[in-house]
């Protein structure tokens, strides 16, 4: 299944940089979101390394996720996909 990286988990004055929110397509709940805890995900970027995370937790109401990576993640992370295992 396949994910897209749409920011950091931010707080007011802070971010955490192994903490990222996933927008999962077709998943638009929070029950749906939560039904995917403990999955893993890889991100692998351009030059082939990959970065792996758990999913921590449902993020807000609409079903996006939130996932916890080993370690932290560029911010070319952005935008891109990832894959859910």
């Amino acid at each position: 299944m396949e994910a897209q990286i749409s920011n950091f988990r931010l707080g007011r004055h802070t971010k955490s940089n192994n903490h990222m929110i996933l927008i999962v397509p077709g998943v638009d709940s929070k029950e749906q979101a939560d039904a995917m805890k403990d999955k893993v995900v890889v991100w692998k970027s351009s030059a082939g390394k990959e970065i792996k995370g758990i999913v921590a937790s449902a993020h807000g109401n609409n079903g996006a996720i939130r996932v916890i990576f080993e370690t932290g993640m560029p911010g070319q992370a952005i935008g891109t996909k990832v894959e859910i295992q």
